[in-house]
């Protein structure tokens, strides 16, 4: 895989406050470059949801009320998440939930295309019978040792994905292998389908 290739692209992942539909309380967006993740320019922010974390949301990724009391609203940091995403593809874990979620939270915002390790991991290591982030990180075990924070809060889950992308892509030789295996139907970015010659 030639990642100087890839078009620009960042790695997502976002924490909510348990309600349904959610509010943010947390978004981390991690750009990769050259087939490595880039730290220096990556994006981070913590935010104090309109409603409260539910007990069992905290009790998953440690941001309690307590934690997010003085953290800005999400109309004061909207632009600048907005502006670090732009229109470059993303990738996320089960990427159905992060793009809805941020979809829903930035109504201007259209990514180029939408990766979802999930599915890639299930066309590349088909073999697996579970396919959670913990299940993929024992089995591909990629490097974490500069992950920040911890499990379950967003800029350690971006990391691990990022980290398993660049790993499951070097099973495939191009980009369009990778979009074709990764991207879901209906996402941004998900190939077209070959439309049989034959019909009227």
């Amino acid at each position: 895989m030639n990642f100087s290739s890839w078009p620009a692209l960042l790695v997502v992942d976002v924490e909510g406050n348990g309600a349904n539909p959610p509010d943010l309380v947390e978004v981390a967006a991690l750009p990769l470059r050259d087939g490595r993740p880039d730290t220096s320019t990556a994006g981070a922010w913590l935010t104090k949801p309109r409603r409260p974390v539910t007990p069992f949301a905290a009790g998953v990724h440690g941001l309690t009320n307590q934690v997010l009391d003085g953290q800005p609203g999400w109309e004061e940091i909207a632009d600048a998440v907005h502006a670090l995403l732009g229109t470059a593809w993303i990738a996320a874990h089960n990427a159905h939930v992060d793009y809805r979620v941020l979809s829903a939270h930035l109504p201007k915002w259209q990514p180029a295309g939408v990766i979802d390790t999930l599915r890639l991991a299930k066309a590349t290591y088909p073999e697996l019978s579970k396919y959670s982030l913990d299940d993929l990180i024992a089995h591909v075990q990629p490097d974490l040792t500069q992950a920040p924070a911890q499990r379950h809060r967003a800029t350690f889950d971006a990391f691990a994905a990022a980290q398993l992308l660049l790993a499951m892509a070097r099973h495939y030789d191009t980009w369009d292998q990778l979009v074709a295996a990764a991207v879901p139907p209906g996402l941004p970015g998900a190939p077209k389908p070959v439309e049989d010659p034959t019909l009227w």
